[in-house]
């Protein structure tokens, strides 16, 4: 019964992105909102942005959705709108205060999870983001189950160029693998620096073991694209603005463009496939 609810509220979706890393602070919920962004670009496209990182929820702020409370109406939880066609929801939402700490166990978080899917209130929509936050464990195992009740395209990793990084999203590599999750590709962030005045680029995090290009290679798993470092993103997240529209010219704003297109190519590819075994 609780499948068939949580397959009954997921079948107005469409396509479904999960963003991945093993490691925290490589850009998970910067990448997700633009992501959401870049997507909600097309104003046929609804777009939902699901935050699932319930001890460090970044979305609201990142969204300049700061302060916003969900509301109940009749068919559940009413997600909290940046614009008519892209909504969020994150439990940023259900706090009293930005600096309130969540101190839960796994099960609470668990069943938070499975209500944001079951309860939100999203309408048809075409692309549902998941921002996760780092690890392989309670929240990782719960959204890919309560998601597999209808379907999941695929998921994005991401990393940052250098070893340590890299180390930790194999092991997200490994666990995509197991719990038979598509992996869409890899996107590697902070992958240098250009300088605005000189232009000349420097790599802040050397790629010391061939940074995600290698690692790709030697896993097989597709290399969406690298961004490089752009002072202006952290300062958009922080105003919660979307980077794209303030820097269109960037290099980064490019490689971003480029990146989501081949996620929307692949959700479309995926999609066609699905139509066809049906």
């Amino acid at each position: 019964a609780e499948a068939a609810a949580l397959r009954e509220r997921l079948r107005a979706v469409r396509h479904t992105v999960l963003v991945l890393s093993g490691k925290g602070g490589v850009g998970k919920s910067t990448f997700s909102a633009l992501l959401a962004h870049g997507l909600a670009a097309d104003q046929a496209k609804q777009v939902a942005l699901l935050d699932i990182d319930i001890c460090g929820p970044s979305i609201p702020k990142m969204m300049g959705l700061e302060g916003e409370q969900v509301h109940q109406s009749g068919s559940g939880w009413s997600p909290v709108y940046v614009e008519e066609n892209l909504g969020v929801m994150s439990v940023g939402f259900l706090l009293s205060s930005p600096d309130d700490a969540v101190i839960w166990r796994g099960p609470k978080k668990n069943g938070l999870i499975k209500q944001f899917i079951r309860d939100v209130d999203w309408g048809e929509i075409d692309y549902l983001i998941v921002d996760t936050p780092p690890g392989t464990s309670d929240e990782h195992l719960s959204i890919v189950q309560y998601l597999g009740a209808a379907h999941i395209d695929g998921a994005v990793i991401i990393t940052t160029p250098q070893e340590v990084s890299l180390q930790d999203v194999r092991k997200e590599i490994n666990f995509c693998r197991k719990v038979k999750l598509p992996i869409i590709g890899v996107v590697e962030n902070m992958s240098g620096f250009i300088c605005p005045k000189c232009k000349n680029e420097s790599q802040i995090f050397p790629p010391t073991t061939g940074g995600a290009e290698k690692m790709c290679q030697k896993l097989n798993v597709s290399l969406l694209g690298k961004v490089p470092l752009d002072p202006q993103i952290g300062k958009s997240c922080d105003k919660g603005q979307s980077f794209l529209s303030e820097a269109p010219e960037s290099p980064a704003t490019l490689s971003y463009r480029n990146i989501i297109q081949r996620i929307q190519e692949y959700c479309d590819q995926h999609h066609f496939q699905e139509e066809k075994i049906i």
